[in-house]
Formats: structure tokens, sequence, C-alpha cells
């Protein structure tokens, strides 16, 4: 009986040997297939350490939109249209003659002459014409007298231009010569034959008046006009 039962008791020992050794094996089959644990390093995206002369934050050689290491954001080049600003003139508008007229018109260098106009009556136009062969300018007002005047006559001050009459040669300028003023005892009217003009206070000349001229101490001439009709206003 004994050694029956101690038989019975080695296979019984070996097999449990046996099924230890293979949930042994079991086990470390099993821990080799489960997943590797994950770890904070693997959850975040790998960043690597640019080259030199690259800036941070960029990828494959791709230029970075954050600011540069300078904390300045990268500024566009300056358009140009390829044309320069012009440039401000610093010369004074100069007339079409290019040079400026200083001379004045004198009786040496001019003509004058005494006509009758139907309009306004009681009117008579002085003219004077550049003979010379440079501009001159027409100063002010004529200075007139009739024959042999003590005093010159009156001057229209409502009639001065708001620019010098300058005459190129050949051109003309024109002078308003009213011969009466308001009628009344002491007018003093008279035929007058001769008419003084002082373009200056020492140039003048004498020109011949129409037949019949009759002037009274209310007599009166306009400044120097460009044109008749500006003349004849007044």
């Amino acid at each position: 009986m004994r050694t029956f039962a101690r038989r019975l008791t080695l296979p019984a020992a070996a097999l449990v040997a046996a099924l230890s050794l293979t949930a042994c094996q079991s086990d470390g089959g099993r821990t080799t297939a489960d997943p590797a644990p994950v770890t904070s390093a693997t959850s975040k995206a790998t960043h690597t350490t640019p080259p030199a002369g690259q800036p941070s934050g960029t990828a494959s050689g791709t230029p970075s939109a954050e600011p540069t290491a300078s904390g300045q954001d990268a500024k566009p080049a300056p358009q140009t249209t390829g044309k320069p600003a012009p440039k401000p003139s610093a010369k004074p508008h100069k007339p079409s003659s290019g040079t400026p007229v200083t001379a004045t018109c004198t009786a040496a260098n001019t003509k004058i002459v005494a006509s009758r106009v139907s309009r306004p009556v009681n009117h008579l136009v002085l003219t004077v014409t550049n003979v010379g062969s440079r501009p001159c300018n027409a100063l002010g007002a004529p200075s007139v007298g009739f024959d042999d005047p003590q005093a010159a006559i009156r001057v229209v001050e409502d009639s001065k231009p708001q620019a010098v009459v300058t005459l190129a040669p050949g051109e003309s300028g024109y002078a308003s010569l009213i011969l009466t003023g308001e009628p009344g005892p002491d007018t003093n009217g008279r035929t007058i034959r001769t008419i003084r003009v002082y373009l200056t206070s020492d140039s003048g000349k004498t020109v011949t008046a129409p037949s019949g001229t009759f002037a009274d101490d209310g007599a009166a001439v306009s400044y120097w006009q460009r044109t008749l009709e500006d003349a004849l206003t007044y």
C-alpha cells in the first residue's frame, strides 16, 4: 500500500511543478504584449533646436511670423513710384519776357495824342504809345494842364488800376480827360488850344487839342489804363 501511494504522490508533484512553470511563461509573454506606459515626454509635440541662422518657431526653412529676437516686428520695405517727388520752385514767377520791366515811359520814348470821343460827352482821350525799343511803365496818372496853366487839373483817384500799365514797343495806354465839371458861376470855362502832358515830374510834352475843345476849372484826368474801354468809364 505505501509503495502505491508514493507512486501516486510523485506524478502529482511533477504535474504541479509543470503547471507552475507554464503559468510563469504565460505571465512573461503577456508583459511583452502590454502597451508601453504613456509618459509626459511623449504626449507633447517634439521641438528641435533650429540650425544656426534659422529663426526659432520655424520648420523646414519657413520664415517665422513671430517677432524677431530683437522684439520688433519686421517692417515692409517702402514702395516707390519710380519718380522723385517734385521740388518747390525757389524762383519767383517771371513775366513772359523773362526780365522784370524797370524802365519808365518818358517823353523821349513815347508819343502822345489827344483825340475827341463821342461818348462820354465833354471827354477827350489821351493815348500814349511806346516808340522805343524796350518795354516801359506808364506810371500813375499824367499831370495835365491847358495852354499855360498855373496848376495841373485834378486826378480821378477812383480810376487807379490794380497794376502798373506796362507797354511793350508799339503798345499803347490810355487816359480819360474830363473837360468840364459841374456847371456853376465860377467854372471859368474857355476854349483851349494846347494840352501839356507830363509823364513824370520832369518829362512832359505839349500836344495839340482838337479844334473847339472847351474846358473849365472842373476838368480832371484818369490814371493810365490798359484799354480804351477802361479809360472811358471815368
